[in-house]
């Protein structure tokens, strides 16, 4: 018995057998703790994380399924050479009866062609050789058949598809023909790559067409599983060579015909094609429930978390509060595991800031009543003097509006009344970025509630443009167009050495920094109070989302004093940044379990 990486292996006459369950269970841990975040979520998957260990787990199942790694080999069984002897009989008698076509001759297989040694009884060949490449159906124009667009084709390994019902005079011409048996693999990018591949059933009256972006092989009589050559071109190696033959532009390429048809292909016996197919039935079923227990347990674990984390936010007394953290911070370690959960406890400690619950209240404070006192002699002055206009009045907040009860010496006050204005940014199109302008930061520069300048554009702005546009120390950035879940970010304008502009899409506001803190006002607009507040009024078009001034101005915000406002920032600034190094901690042990992942599958396929 040979061992690497814990994998234990067989020998079976001349070749290698894995032993597939205890692959699977000698490290089921290693399998359901890889986890990746999605970049982007496709259409039709809404899920925020992959389990990238059992999706591995699963492409390893069927590479070692194509390779003869998977089953036992039998020497009752009848060889590969003989059934393709057969195959090869019955291809030409069709051919004599004329009721396929000849086709053009394939070369024969290089010992450089192929990947890797095939066991005893098996053979290469070719899907050309074996099935009759983009069959045609000859029907009477009133049967109903099936039709399959693209999106009815699932990427599930069972090659499972839906259909529309229509007739055969409607779908006969400028489409792709199949019937009962065919094979379809999707040969266009993404679904390509995505291993969109269809054993045609079920189909009304036995035959079907569908989307032109489909190569259908046709198997010669019943001496081939029509599941194994499934497997075949679901098989990684496949998909990874295929990648490589795609020709055309980008978001228009296709695999080539020749090479679905010509690539070698490992043909075993025709009862270890069914074993190997039976196989993979029973080890895909048990990722199916390692998959599903995965969820599961990800599911239970993000809810436990929320319950706890919310007994912070609703605890009535310092008292409940203190019992509420006792319990948290017994299980730190075991509720702090996921990426999630640490987003989870970032924005309780954003909530718990803006309800007062994060720094204890000091008595001699000045109240923020007085804040305001001071602000709404200011803006007067400001008015008076011309050097700001008189806005629209906010209208007071009711006793029902206010969602809590703020503690001593706090006040709910519309944002609006804590700046004195609010304005949009300049419009430059693209083309009139420079190399040597102003910096200009668009929507892209916020990010976390900072300005990140990486790869932000420069504009030529004339005197009068740049002092309506320019943006000074802890002025507030606001997002005020983007997607539904972005739209309203902020940051603050740090201090800088050149001058600063905003593009249209965000809006500055110029709070009164004597008496209030612009970077409070900025953890509160990160809050999920204030998200909530956007999320109500943002108007949503064609995939964007905007905001207007009015609209943010009349978001209900709890202010302390001023004192407190520090306090608040600076504890909150600690604690998130904590979250940030658990999230960077927690990032490069999935990296590591990933890594893993890949270290097994490629010893054993290598």
């Amino acid at each position: 018995m040979l061992q690497t990486v814990g994998i234990s292996w067989f020998w079976w006459g001349q070749s290698i057998m894995i032993d597939a369950d205890s692959l699977i269970t000698e490290h089921i841990d290693i399998w359901t703790t890889a986890i990746k975040k999605r970049s982007a979520t496709g259409r039709g998957n809404n899920k925020k994380i992959e389990l990238t260990g059992i999706k591995k787990l699963r492409e390893l199942i069927l590479e070692l399924a194509v390779r003869g790694q998977l089953v036992p080999q039998d020497p009752n069984d009848e060889p590969a050479a003989v059934l393709l002897e057969k195959i090869a009989a019955e291809k030409a008698q069709l051919i004599k009866d004329k009721k396929i076509k000849k086709a053009k001759v394939l070369p024969d297989i290089g010992e450089d062609e192929k990947p890797f040694e095939l066991p005893s009884g098996w053979e290469w060949t070719k899907l050309g050789l074996i099935a009759e490449i983009a069959p045609r159906n000859q029907l009477d124009d009133n049967v109903q058949v099936s039709f399959i667009p693209m999106p009815l084709i699932t990427t599930n390994y069972k090659g499972s598809h839906g259909q529309e019902i229509r007739k055969w005079s409607e779908i006969k011409k400028g489409y792709t023909h199949f019937s009962d048996g065919d094979i379809g693999l999707a040969k266009i990018t993404p679904c390509f790559e995505n291993s969109k591949v269809a054993v045609f059933s079920g189909l009304k009256n036995g035959y079907g067409a569908g989307t032109t972006e489909l190569h259908i092989a046709r198997p010669f009589g019943e001496m081939i599983s029509h599941y194994f050559v499934l497997l075949y071109l679901k098989a990684p190696q496949f998909l990874q060579v295929g990648k490589t033959k795609m020709t055309g532009s980008a978001g228009q390429k296709r695999v080539p015909v020749g090479f679905f048809a010509g690539n070698p292909m490992p043909f075993p016996p025709l009862a270890e094609q069914h074993r190997i197919v039976a196989k993979v039935d029973e080890l895909m079923a048990l990722c199916d429930q390692l998959e599903q227990q995965t969820e599961d347990s990800i599911t239970a674990h993000q809810t436990l978390v929320g319950t706890l984390l919310a007994t912070l936010t609703s605890s009535k007394n310092t008292e409940a509060f203190s019992q509420s953290w006792a319990r948290i911070a017994a299980h730190f370690d075991t509720l702090f595991t996921t990426e999630h959960s640490i987003d989870q406890l970032k924005q309780t400690v954003l909530q718990l800031a803006v309800m007062g619950k994060l720094v204890p209240q000091n008595p001699n404070d000045e109240p923020a009543s007085v804040l305001l006192e001071k602000i709404a002699a200011e803006k007067e002055q400001l008015i008076k003097d011309k050097k700001i206009k008189k806005a629209k009045v906010l209208p007071a907040i009711s006793d029902d509006e206010k969602p809590f009860e703020l503690p001593c010496e706090w006040e709910w006050v519309r944002f609006g009344l804590l700046f004195k204005s609010f304005s949009n940014g300049l419009y430059k199109p693209s083309k009139f970025y420079t190399e040597q302008g102003f910096i200009s930061l668009r929507m892209y520069n916020i990010q976390n509630g900072e300005i990140n300048f990486s790869a932000a554009k420069r504009v030529e702005l004339n005197p009068n443009e740049l002092e309506q546009f320019l943006l000074e120390e802890n002025d507030l950035l606001i997002n005020r167009v983007n997607s539904k879940e972005l739209v309203g970010k902020t940051a603050i304008i740090p201090a800088f050495q050149e001058p600063l502009v905003y593009e249209s899409m965000n809006m500055r506001a110029k709070s009164f920094i004597n008496y209030i803190s612009a970077h409070y006002l900025n953890l509160f607009m990160m809050s999920q109070l204030a998200k909530d507040s956007i999320s109500s009024f943002a108007k949503e078009a064609i995939g964007q989302a905007s905001i207007n001034q009015g609209q943010v101005s009349s978001i209900k915000t709890p202010l302390p004093p001023l004192l407190e406002q520090h306090r608040i920032v600076k504890k909150a600034d600690e604690l998130l940044t904590l979250c940030d190094q658990l999230k960077t901690r927690l990032s490069a042990a999935q990296t590591t379990q990933v890594h893993l992942a890949d270290t097994i599958v490629k010893q054993v396929v290598n």
